[in-house]
């Protein structure tokens, strides 16, 4: 076990609940040596993890979806009952099934999930696997930290160096340029990424077939996670959603979704606008990337786009959301207090291009306040 800290005095604590010994002995070993993270437990099933919860008490638990005796989506609800502050990876292989029950734990409190390779390709191709879930460790971890100094200092009990984190305000009023939000935009440019199906589902809750105005999402998700997420999106909204497809039109009351390992972006044609899709280099480590879906409608659109930065890791979305400002948009970003990570609308807050940092039940009342025919007709 590691005993290094980070420069905030803590570790992140990981635990592991995978019913293959080859996957925890691999997990293990990649991830004692990080300074910062200590591995606390490793379980074989989820049953043994609810056991075994409280008393190794981790910050983080990469919980595998499929597992005997008790999978992963039944554990989840159970531990989060035990911890609700735990924040728990799911590790799904790419199926559409497993991708169906990844969504549902998302939705159900999971933060985030990992697609892992296959046991026997974990000690080679996999690299990549596991350099990303370090990665989403440390982001989450961080995020917890921080959350818990936070609410350590509005209950007085935190250091002076905590008191100064909690004085950061971390959500505010749409402010004086909300008043111009007021004016209907002619579309709307959402970017995610860590947290983002849970958070797209609230911000888009009830929109329903009043939908004036076309919307175009990047989440950071593989592509056999994307085609389910539109799905569970357009039940959430209310209306047509999909993944974009090349070439076709672009129209109001409709949502497109980012195929996975697709850049989308939006063109103009002659009578309108059209998607189109490329797999291009990546951007910020993504593809889709959201820089590229905003730059496009920055252009597109000009002063009729009004975009919003969801929670996620990173800055992608960031270039994107100057280019909207730029052209005469808005930029909406979500608050710190309710993003899993806030990485991506953070840094959008840091560059002072958000108009309003606000919870997603928030964006939902004002989305559907400027972006729904009923408001316009009724006025």
């Amino acid at each position: 076990m590691s005993s290094a800290q980070t420069s905030s005095g803590q570790t992140i604590r990981v635990a592991i609940a995978d019913d293959s010994a080859v996957i925890r002995g691999i997990l293990k070993r990649r991830l004692e040596p990080e300074n910062d993270i200590d591995v606390v437990a490793s379980f074989s099933d989820g049953a043994r993890a609810v056991e075994g919860l409280a008393s190794a008490d981790p910050d983080i638990l990469v919980l595998d979806v499929e597992m005997p005796n008790m999978d992963g989506l039944t554990a989840l609800p159970k531990l989060l009952a035990i911890k609700p502050r735990l924040n728990v990876v799911m590790a799904s292989s790419l199926t559409q099934r497993n991708a169906d029950v990844t969504l549902k734990a998302l939705r159900l409190g999971a933060a985030d999930y990992i697609a892992k390779p296959e046991s026997r390709s974990l000690g080679n191709s996999g690299e990549d696997y596991l350099r990303d879930l370090v990665e989403k460790i440390r982001a989450l971890g961080a995020s917890a930290h921080r959350k818990k100094a936070v609410a350590a200092a509005k209950a007085g009990k935190a250091s002076a160096n905590s008191a100064e984190l909690s004085a950061k305000p971390n959500a505010s009023t749409l402010g004086a340029a909300g008043k111009l939000l007021l004016n209907q935009p002619r579309l709307l440019a959402i970017g995610s990424s860590t947290g983002g199906p849970r958070a797209l589902e609230l911000v888009l809750r009830g929109l329903g077939p009043n939908l004036a105005i076309p919307i175009v999402i990047a989440q950071h998700m593989p592509a056999a996670f994307t085609p389910l997420l539109a799905e569970h999106l357009g039940k959430a909204a209310g209306c047509e959603c999909a993944e974009g497809i090349d070439g076709e039109a672009l129209r109001p009351g409709k949502i497109y979704v980012a195929p996975g390992d697709f850049h989308m972006t939006i063109e103009a044609v002659a009578g309108g606008f059209t998607v189109r899709l490329d797999q291009s280099e990546r951007v910020n480590f993504c593809r889709p990337a959201v820089d590229n879906l905003f730059k496009s409608v920055a252009a597109t659109h000009r002063a009729g786009v009004l975009g919003l930065v969801l929670t996620g890791m990173g800055h992608d979305g960031r270039e994107g959301a100057r280019a909207i400002v730029d052209a005469g948009g808005f930029v909406i970003a979500q608050d710190e207090s309710s993003s899993v990570v806030w990485g991506m609308p953070g840094a959008v807050a840091d560059a002072g291009l958000a108009s309003g940092l606000l919870t997603p039940e928030e964006i939902s009342k004002h989305l559907e306040a400027v972006c729904c025919r009923r408001r316009r007709e009724t006025g």
